[in-house]
């Protein structure tokens, strides 16, 4: 696969150009600077928390 080829976001589920991967699955940018910057106390976090172990349990498969 092209490294630049759109591929889909883990967290939002969006096809983008830029981000991370790890293992075999990415993040995009904006998932990832959002994901970084969110509080253990927000709302958000256990989905955040959800979409991570994705990563483990595929690695770990």
């Amino acid at each position: 696969m092209e490294e630049n080829a759109p591929k889909t976001c883990i967290v939002c589920g969006e096809s983008k150009d830029e981000g991370i991967t790890i293992v075999t699955e990415f993040i995009c940018n904006s998932c990832e600077a959002t994901m970084v910057q969110t509080k253990v106390e927000d709302e958000k976090y256990p989905f955040f928390v959800q979409q991570m172990r994705q990563l483990w349990v595929k690695f770990n498969a």
